[in-house]
């Protein structure tokens, strides 16, 4: 006998999902970092917490707290992305297609290719260097790949 959907189970499973992917993105990009030219710019997580920063207090964030803050805007963002993964799974299972890699390149592209740039918290896709494009897709693939294996172990295969 099929369960019907549990959204209360697939937020709370897919937020905990979340951020243990986003600690696995994370360390993924840490070692694939030194694959990449040097760059000299804030990452949109600090951009972004800085961003909100200056609407709460009217300053960036302080110096002693900046890297704090550009991870912790990653973990949120990452449990946010992962509640909602957790939820959609319980409604449409297809959507764990490719044991989350069709998730993952979907977040890829909304975050890094739309939102980031239309934000103004990185560069146009179009003046972005191809080799930052691919690690955008592969660290999100790495993103969707545990967020379903966590989901899954946790939740189980819907």
């Amino acid at each position: 006998m099929s369960k019907g959907p549990r959204p209360f189970v697939g937020l709370f499973v897919g937020i905990a999902a979340g951020l243990v992917a986003s600690a696995a993105m994370a360390a993924f990009q840490v070692q694939a970092q030194k694959l990449l030219p040097e760059d000299d710019g804030d990452p949109a997580t600090l951009k972004a917490a800085d961003a909100a920063s200056e609407a709460v207090i009217g300053d960036p964030v302080p110096e002693p707290y900046r890297e704090p803050a550009g991870q912790a805007v990653h973990y949120i963002a990452g449990a946010v992305i992962g509640g909602i993964y957790g939820v959609l799974t319980e409604y449409k299972p297809e959507a764990s297609a490719g044991f989350g890699s069709a998730y993952g390149v979907a977040t890829a592209a909304l975050f890094d290719e739309a939102a980031v740039p239309a934000l103004g918290l990185g560069s146009a896709p179009s003046e972005t260097p191809l080799a930052t494009h691919a690690y955008g897709a592969a660290s999100h693939l790495v993103y969707g790949w545990v967020l379903e294996g966590v989901r899954a172990l946790v939740a189980g295969r819907r």
